[in-house]
């Protein structure tokens, strides 16, 4: 079915960021007249062809999705940088915050936020949707589907997508017909305009934790504890890690704790409890540090799409067996500190070097050597860090999320001027250039097995009618919606009748 098979993970890191702002957020929501500013034009208030009826406009009034608390409750006290705008709330650009539960602001639905360029309304009122000051729509990645999209577009509108969390939630937005959607993006690639790359290191000191000492990681080893842990629980996935990893331990021991591949039981019923992996929990860091190697493998490949699987080892001083991002390197803090799959010609070869490190500890112990004073070599690493205007769980900075609502508000306010500068000239000066997002925004390549080939896989492996499909069918989505706006559709159900044209289309070309 149309993505019916995903399993939807949510986005942990953002929560964690969210539910450490909650308790400030509390504390600093504003008293009276404050809380809730004004500015949203009324019920009535006629917006561009407000007069007529809401074409496509069927349950607008609800939000896809019922926001969760730890979202509803992100930084209150965040309402930008600040700056001279005096213009009341009501002569501001709107920015509708589509996907309503992502928005960041605490208590109410409505916010004016003081960014470097000027200032904007944000709100998650989809009330506002069609009005003629809403300017922006921002939409979340894993929430969008084409065929839920806002009808008919509107040209004084433009769109912007967040999307942090795995392209597996959203391949739509890794064809160029999905992603060209969009004007401006914040993404985990560093190509896109805002980019969450290091959205799981919360800066330099994170990777110089301590490692576990040689000899404590040896005597686990003695007890009879593997080299190597795999600790995953989200099994049929798009890089379909599971198939290399069960090759991998044909050659060399491998405990397994998650629900894939599990050949190994957690030692306590509270480390069992699934909760205390996704909170770093201590007695769990700790159980997992003594590990010399962790499997990390993301769940999709994308050029900079990577997560805790890399990051945590890293932290604790295990050494990642890493396959995900295919530059990954560039962002590692030296020359050696991670193990990549796929420079091995095999799971065998990969095994046999393992085996190798597992029993010569000087060569094991270079792989540490960034932890030591002075040992993270990487400029752009550290330049990036430094840039960096955001903060991962530090109440002291802005999330992302307000980051990415003032880069677009000072855009918004831009475009704005430079409209009435091009009306007032009567055409002399000339409109601002639409911006619309680039294929390597996202990008995402067709999903590959995780060992073999697509030829040796069986008629009715699941991995492949599952990924395979929902990649390619993510291409027709994204130009069935894409027909729709050029022809400004106004109702979302025609959405499967494109679709069902440009599979005709399609079928008669083969």
């Amino acid at each position: 079915g149309m993505g019916g098979g995903r399993q939807r993970r949510g986005p942990a890191c953002l929560w964690v960021t969210l539910v450490l702002a909650w308790g400030a957020a509390a504390a600093l929501a504003p008293e009276g007249p404050e809380a809730a500013p004004g500015g949203l034009p009324a019920e009535g208030e006629a917006g561009p062809g407000g007069a007529e009826e809401p074409c496509g406009a069927e349950g607008w009034a609800q939000d896809a999705v019922p926001p969760g608390a730890a979202f509803v409750a992100a930084a209150a006290s965040y309402r930008g940088p600040g700056n001279n705008d005096t213009r009341s709330n009501k002569a501001l650009p709107i920015l509708l915050w589509w996907s309503g539960s992502l928005f960041p602001h605490f208590p109410g639905d409505t916010e004016r936020i003081d960014c470097p360029r000027g200032s904007c309304l944000v709100t998650r009122s989809r009330r506002v949707a069609r009005h003629r000051r809403t300017k922006a729509l921002i939409f979340y990645g894993t929430d969008f589907r084409a065929y839920e999209a806002p009808l008919p577009r509107l040209p004084h509108q433009t769109w912007a997508l967040f999307h942090e969390e795995s392209p597996m939630n959203n391949y739509v937005l890794s064809h160029p017909p999905g992603i060209q959607l969009f004007n401006y993006t914040a993404t985990f690639r560093r190509e896109s305009d805002y980019p969450l790359t290091l959205q799981w290191l919360p800066g330099v000191g994170y990777l110089r934790g301590p490692a576990v000492p040689l000899a404590e990681k040896d005597a686990w080893r003695r007890k009879g504890y593997a080299p190597v842990l795999y600790m995953q629980s989200h099994c049929d996935v798009p890089s379909d890690r599971d198939r290399y990893v069960r090759e991998l331990m044909k050659y060399i021991q491998v405990d397994s704790y998650g629900k894939c591949l599990h050949n190994r039981d957690l030692p306590s019923e509270r480390l069992r409890d699934t909760s205390t992996a996704t909170t770093e929990d201590s007695e769990f860091m700790t159980f997992i540090a003594r590990y010399k190697f962790h499997l990390a493998l993301e769940n999709a490949i994308c050029d900079d799409y990577m997560t805790e699987k890399l990051w945590r080892p890293m932290h604790l001083g295990s050494v990642p067996v890493y396959r995900g991002s295919p530059a990954v390197r560039d962002w590692m803090p030296n020359n050696l500190s991670i193990i990549l799959i796929d420079d091995f010609d095999s799971p065998q070869e990969l095994a046999k070097y393992l085996d190798f490190l597992d029993k010569n500890g000087e060569e094991y112990m270079k792989y540490l050597e960034y932890k030591n004073l002075g040992g993270i070599k990487n400029q752009f690493l550290l330049e990036s860090l430094e840039r960096r205007e955001w903060g991962v769980n530090d109440m002291t900075l802005p999330n992302y999320l307000n980051g990415f609502e003032c880069f677009i508000c000072d855009r918004e306010n831009t475009r704005v001027k430079k409209e009435q500068e091009h009306k007032k000239s009567h055409g002399k000066i000339a409109a601002p250039r639409p911006r619309i997002a680039q294929f390597k925004h996202m990008g995402c390549p067709m999903p590959t097995p995780g060992y073999g080939s697509v030829e040796d896989l069986s008629g009715g492996d699941s991995w492949k009618e599952m990924w395979l499909q929902d990649y390619w069918q993510s291409l027709d989505q994204g130009e069935a919606l894409t027909a729709m706006i050029h022809r400004n559709e106004s109702h979302q159900g025609k959405f499967w009748d494109y679709m069902h044209e440009i599979f005709v289309k399609r079928t008669r070309q083969h």
